[in-house]
């Protein structure tokens, strides 16, 4: 990071140029000083889903150039959906937005594994297992309703649903995502060195 910045630095332009960054860990600070210029630096955390034009971007600046920050997110917006929020949460964006990707493929594999379990085919449980992934996370993000309130429409007194839920909770499903998202929060504040 420092040697790219040094490599740029006589070419930026501040009235012209903004400096987006996606470098995990970095400050603006810590990019401002390496340039010593009066630019606009914005730091942005995207993930992979990217590539599908479903990305969770958060982006933080350091000036408040609403003209240079809506730039930048309409960029964004363009591959996602993007929020702006306060730099001291960007290295909680990275565990939450970043790694989650990865996180909430785990489950699905896991959900895949289960199904395998109960008699469906690979080929079978994986597609099974993300399409239902996909529509808990389409309800959730269509109807803004807390995940209990969707849960609590599948869940009838003594019945399955209910059934695997608990047992989930006793094997620590949600207590290992939270520990997980914290553990890589804590990592993601020591990624860079000066």
């Amino acid at each position: 990071m420092n040697n790219l910045l040094r490599e740029i630095n006589p070419a930026i332009i501040p009235t012209q140029h903004i400096i987006t960054s996606v470098v995990s860990g970095v400050s603006i600070t810590e990019i401002a000083k390496q340039l010593k210029k009066n630019v606009t630096i914005i730091r942005v955390m995207l993930n992979i889903a990217v590539a599908i034009q479903e990305s969770m971007t958060c982006l933080a600046a350091n000036q408040i150039s609403r003209k240079k920050l809506d730039l930048v997110k309409s960029i964004f917006d363009a591959v996602g959906k993007t929020v702006i929020i306060d730099e001291e949460q960007m290295v909680s964006a990275t565990a939450l937005c970043g790694c989650g990707v990865a996180f909430f493929l785990r489950a699905i594999r896991a959900a895949s594994q289960g199904g395998i379990e109960i008699g469906f085919h690979p080929e079978e449980a994986l597609p099974l297992a993300a399409q239902t992934a996909k529509g808990a996370a389409a309800l959730l993000l269509s109807s803004e309703y807390h995940p209990e309130m969707e849960i609590d429409k599948v869940t009838t007194p003594k019945g399955c649903t209910i059934s695997g839920l608990n047992e989930m909770e006793h094997k620590g499903f949600s207590s290992a995502m939270i520990t997980g998202i914290i553990t890589s929060t804590k990592k993601a504040t020591s990624l860079y060195k000066k």
